[in-house]
């Protein structure tokens, strides 16, 4: 009787392991289930490795030392990786998306809604047919080869020509950095041209070296030139046009954006991170614009990518941020890329310039821009799907915060990786472990760009939750009222309109996707 016990429990996991489910993973990860379970299935049930078994197992599964392995499509090609590096206004992106543009086949992947609209558009009406990516939308073209996306939903499935990904330093991100990572490795292009910053060389000299691809370096100059002013601004009423002050806070872009427009002379347009992209875009434009009144931008460090915009001068209010956890200094890559924002080839301001408010401020400016930025090490990752599935077979019982938790608590990573901050998706899988859903479902709703932080951002997804749960649909109308929302008139009522906004950008992402939640219909 035993014997049986023992021999049923093995076969259940082993089971477990190869696709007794009904899940359809790559050939990488259906070939270690398969490994994995007949490894399992073939111990002796009085084996003294018996009882290890599972335990070696788990070690197997958290092992997280090969991520270039989990692409077997782009391990089929020795890829011709160009590395394009230089200074913000140094046309990298610009050579790699001519590569692009006269490639038969290819593929965009950008950290912003913003860039993938912008490249969709300029090869568009360059007649090279692209389709459109992203989160919140797809927007397909017919006879197209092309795609621009948002990195998160590059494709890791397909053969590509030439794949360009922008701002590729942003691996070393400590919240998105996977998903550059798993462009990086993933995407099966004969041509990739990656654009960033210097500091991310040598850490991709190192992961190329282990895929084999075949790597070019080239290096580019800033097209013009940036000046850092030794005197500081001396008051507001010395801003002129052209000129980008930028601060941190939605209540501080509000005030100076006042206190600039009481003097009489300059209208401002402001840019931050939580308005909407189509609402920076609008203001972008505004400001653009010569023959608009708006002739002063006040914005946060978001025009540091994402947005076309004539800069005169770049004018610091403060060289503090508050991070989410402590205010800190900013560091030399901010500063680097707000900075080179002044000054645009081609423009009216071909000419940049760059200063603070406070003269205390101006040593670390100087100090900054003469200052390469700090060398990556390290290369984001987050446990895929595939992963955290196999993972959680082996913990039947417990529910997705405790297997993604254990998992990372787990993880065996080499010294060029790290696993990115998983504090916001624990966040949602607390939310979702109290509604009976498939794994999958959990997986997509963590993942989400929900800002568990914000509360009614929290609650929208709390009850696209429950409502997806028990009716397998969500209806609006049912979270929010149609009617309800009125101009805002305070900057407490702009602050929710903006989470509310949130809210209806997550919603979007379910509809638009190619997966289960799809099922997600959201009644307007």
């Amino acid at each position: 009787m035993a014997s049986f016990l023992l021999r049923r429990n093995s076969n259940l996991l082993a089971r477990s392991l190869t696709g007794n489910y009904k899940e359809q993973f790559c050939p990488y990860f259906q070939a270690k289930f398969e490994c994995l379970g007949a490894a399992l299935n073939s111990l002796h049930p009085y084996s003294r490795s018996y009882g290890s078994a599972s335990g070696s197992i788990r070690n197997e599964i958290t092992d997280m030392t090969c991520p270039h392995t989990w692409y077997p499509l782009a391990r089929r090609k020795r890829r011709r990786v160009f590395l394009h590096v230089g200074p913000t206004n140094s046309g990298k992106t610009y050579q790699a998306l001519k590569q692009l543009q006269s490639s038969a086949s290819g593929i965009y992947c950008g950290p912003l809604r913003l860039l993938a609209w912008e490249v969709a558009k300029r090869l568009n009406k360059a007649n090279v047919p692209c389709d459109l990516i992203t989160g919140q939308e797809r927007d397909e073209v017919e006879g197209a080869h092309h795609k621009a996306v948002t990195v998160e939903m590059a494709d890791v499935s397909t053969d590509y020509k030439c794949a360009v990904i922008d701002e590729i330093q942003m691996l070393g991100c400590n919240t998105r950095g996977y998903s550059f990572t798993r462009a990086l490795l993933g995407i099966a292009a004969d041509e990739l041209h990656l654009c960033g910053d210097p500091a991310a060389v040598p850490l991709i000299q190192e992961i190329l070296d282990i895929t084999g691809d075949e790597l070019e370096v080239q290096y580019y100059e800033r097209l013009s030139p940036l000046v850092p002013m030794k005197v500081p601004l001396r008051s507001l009423s010395d801003v002129r046009n052209g000129d980008c002050i930028v601060t941190f806070s939605r209540r501080d872009i509000y005030k100076l954006k006042k206190r600039i427009e009481r003097e009489g002379k300059h209208l401002c347009s402001v840019v931050y991170g939580s308005l909407p992209p189509e609402t920076r875009t609008r203001q972008a434009s505004m400001f653009n614009d010569a023959s608009s009144e708006f002739d002063v931008l006040v914005a946060s460090d978001a025009i540091g990518m994402g947005l076309n915009l004539n800069i005169s001068r770049i004018i610091f209010s403060t060289m503090q941020k508050f991070d989410g956890f402590q205010m800190r200094d900013l560091t030399v890559p901010e500063i680097k890329q707000i900075a080179g924002r002044a000054g645009r080839y081609g423009s009216n301001f071909p000419l940049g310039e760059v200063t603070c408010m406070s003269g205390d401020d101006l040593p670390l400016l100087h100090s900054a821009l003469d200052s390469p930025s700090p060398i990556l090490e390290r290369a984001g990752l987050l446990p895929s799907y595939e992963l955290l599935y196999m993972y959680s077979r082996l913990h039947p019982q417990a529910g997705f915060y405790q297997v993604l938790e254990h998992f990372v608590d787990n993880a065996k990573l080499s010294e060029k990786y790290f696993i990115v901050n998983c504090d916001q998706v624990l966040k949602v899988a607390a939310v979702v472990d109290e509604f009976p859903l498939e794994l999958r479902d959990k997986y997509l709703f963590c993942i989400s760009p929900a800002d568990m932080d914000d509360e009614i951002s929290s609650q929208g997804l709390t009850q696209f939750v429950e409502n997806y749960a028990k009716k397998g649909l969500v209806r609006l109308r049912e979270i929010f009222t149609p009617g309800t929302l009125k101009v805002p008139t305070t900057p407490q009522a702009l602050k929710d309109l903006e989470s509310i906004h949130k809210v209806f950008s997550v919603a979007l992402i379910f509809i638009s996707s190619d997966t289960t939640l799809s099922l997600l219909r959201c009644d307007l």
